[in-house]
């Protein structure tokens, strides 16, 4: 049966509802094969083009589940795998859509900045078993596997930020990445064992169940409260994010961005369906209360971000820390719920936010990636007159700095928009004042970047050399997308909160 035919099945097949995530595995899995039977690395271009077509067919499998209402209330409804601890529906197939596209305009633009190192297919393989362990994050619905699939995503990540092994940052960079990852698993397998031993179940419905049937009390609370911080490591929230601007400075550019964007979307992935369908607020003990927990970490995200972004002399290290104070915008989703609230609307605007930020991000960090393809420094001053040199890449640059910063007329702005909307309508307007602020600050460290390149004149002879096919592909998709998600937001925001509400 072909998957043409196999998508038009009323009851989709495990193979078939999982089709995203196979697809990926198999492309990194058939890289490999290749290197293992001839010499691949003398065909980069044959390298780029399989993961890139692996990717951008697993993005097309989901995009097409997700419009027939696969897992969803208005199709076969969420689909229970291999006794539970898997589930596909509508947020697993959403959450995809970003990891996919992500990785694809990675792999795009790493053809060019690739381009005379050895390792190729290593890399190629490295990024697609990370984004297929990102799949199986959005669709784990056991503990159990939801940290087996953290580490199948976690694992590659640690040996793709260390790619360049030459290079001292890079290596230590990746080093502290690798010890306070194995820190923060630590941390979440002893918060799952301590919700196990107090419930006797992993599988999150079966935890929910235990929850409003029995009287538990604070050993359930302290299990909660580590789980908190091992979802706080992966999505680089305060104060467990300091391996962020290590790690994304001292990665290959599409690295980074592959980790602020997808990797982090990931996190939240996980976060969203195990607090909100394994603790559910209505059940749990007046006690324990980790919408407060969410509501602290999304103010001291926002803020120290922020703010340490504004005090950045590096712009890569400065879009480190401003995917930090992001993560805090996207933590709203949790930390504005609340028993008999609009939870789905709020829940599906933190979505919708990951989003647009997934292509606005991406393409900040891809022109990175073009700028160090050209050897230019890393300071706001060695982007003086770029504007002179390459105009359309940083046309794009200047989008996605101010669709950041949430100004108009671009995708952010009506992500963030919505967001903050949506905490008011559930009645946590302080939680949108404080991002409203937070968003306001973050527009002059994004402003110093634009000035460099558009007003100043260069310190040097600036001169650059060549014109990368895939860096200025990527960049300019993502450009592209990101100016016209500001029309096309509707759609995005109505699938994501619909979506959203299937949780509650």
């Amino acid at each position: 049966m072909n998957l043409l035919a196999a998508l038009q099945m009323t009851e989709p097949s495990a193979l078939v509802a999982l089709s995203p995530v196979v697809v990926l595995g198999l492309s990194g899995l058939l890289l490999l094969a290749m290197d293992a039977i001839g010499n691949s690395e003398s065909r980069p271009r044959l390298l780029a083009g399989i993961a890139t077509v692996g990717s951008v067919t697993a993005f097309s499998v989901a995009g097409g589940l997700l419009l027939r209402g696969v897992g969803q209330a208005r199709g076969s409804g969420a689909i229970s795998l291999y006794g539970g601890a898997l589930t596909v529906d509508g947020v697993s197939l959403f959450f995809i859509l970003i990891f996919t596209i992500v990785t694809a305009m990675v792999v795009v633009a790493s053809y060019d900045y690739l381009k005379g190192k050895e390792h190729q297919t290593e890399f190629y393989s490295l990024v697609l078993f990370a984004a297929t362990g990102l799949a199986l994050m959005a669709s784990a619905n056991s503990l159990a596997t939801v940290f087996i699939s953290l580490e199948l995503a976690s694992l590659p990540s640690y040996a793709l930020v260390t790619f360049l092994k030459s290079n001292r940052g890079n290596v230590e960079a990746g080093l502290k990445y690798f010890l306070i990852g194995a820190v923060s698993s630590a941390v979440f397998v002893f918060g799952v064992s301590l919700v196990f031993a107090t419930t006797g179940s992993l599988q999150l419905q079966a935890v929910a169940a235990q929850v409003s049937t029995r009287e538990l009390g604070g050993l359930l609370g302290m299990g909660i409260l580590f789980m908190i911080g091992g979802f706080a490591f992966k999505t680089a929230s305060v104060p467990f994010h300091f391996w962020a601007p290590e790690a994304y400075e001292g990665a290959p550019a599409p690295i980074s961005a592959f980790l602020s964007s997808a990797s982090k979307a990931g996190g939240f992935a996980v976060g969203f369906r195990v607090f909100v369908e394994a603790f559910p607020l209505a059940q749990l003990p007046a006690s324990i209360d980790w919408v407060l927990a969410f509501q602290i970490l999304a103010v001291m995200t926002m803020t120290l971000g922020n703010f340490a972004a504004a005090t950045q002399d590096h712009v890569k290290r400065m879009l480190a820390y401003s995917s930090i104070g992001h993560a805090g915008y996207a933590l709203i989703g949790l930390a504005a719920l609340s028993a008999g609230g609009p939870n789905g609307d709020v829940l599906g605007a933190s979505m919708a936010h990951l989003f647009v930020y997934g292509f606005m991000n991406t393409g900040a960090f891809l022109f990175i990636a073009l700028v160090e393809y050209w050897g230019v420094g890393r300071r706001f001053e060695d982007y003086n007159g770029l504007v002179k040199q390459a105009p359309i890449a940083v046309i794009a640059m200047t989008v996605f700095l101010f669709s950041l910063a949430g100004v108009p007329p671009f995708g952010g702005f009506m992500s963030k928009l919505t967001l903050f909307y949506s905490a008011i309508e559930a009645g946590f307007w302080w939680l949108a004042a404080v991002g409203a602020i937070n968003s306001a600050l973050s527009l002059f460290y994004y402003s110093r970047v634009i000035k460099a390149m558009w007003i100043e004149s260069p310190t040097d002879d600036l001169t650059l050399t060549g014109r990368p096919l895939g860096l200025y592909t990527a960049v300019i998709f993502a450009g592209v997308v990101t100016v016209g998600l500001l029309p096309g937001f509707a759609p995005v925001i109505e699938t994501a909160q619909t979506v959203a509400a299937g949780l509650f």
